[in-house]
């Protein structure tokens, strides 16, 4: 696997590098900032970016929309966004591009070697990653209207540990339930949305953009 890293700190880069080269990982190319991130993946094409989200010169937003034009000039480009805080605007915009291949994570998670470098290979191969607290953090401001009211507490877990990326036995290790249980969760939550089979899109993935967009 070949990762790009848009990252101003020098050494947390450094350790994400020599962390990815323990887990024979190949780092093409470091940058500290969003145009040297567009450039970078451009020239290598790699199979993930890992970006911050907040980089020179005004350390707001710059890594988000570096990151949102490389999945606007380089559609599909698997994309993990690191954060120091839980900040659910961005994970909503990055998203709303298309879930594939897609994470967010808080860098706190970075410390567990294991969990980061499944995060890593799981959006590298097309899944979709949301740190466990943003998700907590949506689900705190539901609002009136909202698609996700019908939902039952036990589907709203089940959609929220399908936007974080789990399969469907993971789910059922997560909650002790069986996989039969959860796939009638899902299909219900399906239903609940509106996501028919015939429907254009992958049903999954638009029922995490629900969640995500309207938690």
């Amino acid at each position: 696997m070949r990762v790009v890293i848009a990252e101003d700190s020098v050494l947390l880069r450094e350790g994400l590098v020599r962390l990815l080269e323990d887990e024979s990982i190949a780092t093409v190319a470091q940058v500290g900032d969003g145009p040297g991130l567009l450039a970078a993946v451009e020239e290598h094409r790699p199979d993930l970016a890992i970006v911050d989200v907040r980089m020179p010169p005004s350390f707001t937003d710059e890594g988000l929309r570096a990151a949102l034009a490389v999945r606007e000039r380089l559609p599909g480009t698997p994309i993990l966004v690191l954060s120091q805080y839980v900040e659910e605007r961005y994970a909503t915009d990055l998203i709303g591009g298309g879930a594939e291949g897609v994470g967010y994570l808080l860098k706190e998670r970075v410390s567990d070697v294991a969990e980061f470098v499944d995060a890593v290979r799981r959006i590298a191969a097309g899944g979709t990653v949301i740190d466990s607290e943003v998700i907590g953090q949506l689900l705190g401001r539901r609002r009136a209207g909202d698609p996700l009211k019908d939902l039952t507490p036990r589907e709203h877990e089940v959609l929220g540990l399908m936007a974080q990326g789990r399969t469907n036995g993971a789910i059922a290790a997560d909650l002790v339930v069986t996989e039969g249980a959860v796939e009638k969760h899902i299909s219900s939550i399906f239903a609940k949305l509106g996501l028919q089979p015939a429907g254009g899109g992958h049903r999954r993935v638009m029922a995490v953009l629900t969640y995500l967009g309207h938690a």
